[in-house]
């Protein structure tokens, strides 16, 4: 399948582009089938106040499943900083698994990650 875009260009999708050995046609097919973790509707609101409107569920799978992967790394980094700055601390729980805290603090850094500034409020401080 062959389609060109606004500067000329051709982009081919085949089951040879990528290295999964799925097509872009054959992956959206499978979006049909996958229910993401953030609900149609709320991605289809915040689509509709950000001006973009479209029919297709698929276009708002494929978008909640990038918000989905977007959080999941932020909330992954966020985890890698707490447990850096508690690496140093001396455990009560050595036997068993340590549960950790989603604080501020380690949210900050994991958002300035993705040049999302993050500031608290002067009262909080």
């Amino acid at each position: 399948m062959a389609t060109s875009s606004s500067s000329g260009e051709v982009i081919t999708a085949s089951k040879d582009s990528d290295d999964s050995g799925l097509s872009l046609i054959e992956y959206c097919v499978q979006l049909d089938d996958y229910t993401p973790t953030i609900p149609d509707a709320v991605t289809l609101h915040y689509l509709q106040k950000a001006g973009f409107n479209t029919q297709d569920p698929r276009i708002v799978r494929l978008i909640s499943l990038a918000a989905q992967k977007f959080i999941s790394d932020i909330a992954n980094d966020a985890l890698q900083h707490c447990k850096m700055k508690t690496a140093g601390q001396s455990t009560r729980k050595a036997g068993k698994d340590r549960r950790y805290t989603l604080t501020l603090e380690d949210l900050a850094p994991a958002l300035s990650e993705c040049g999302i500034n993050l500031k608290k409020p002067s009262y909080f401080t």
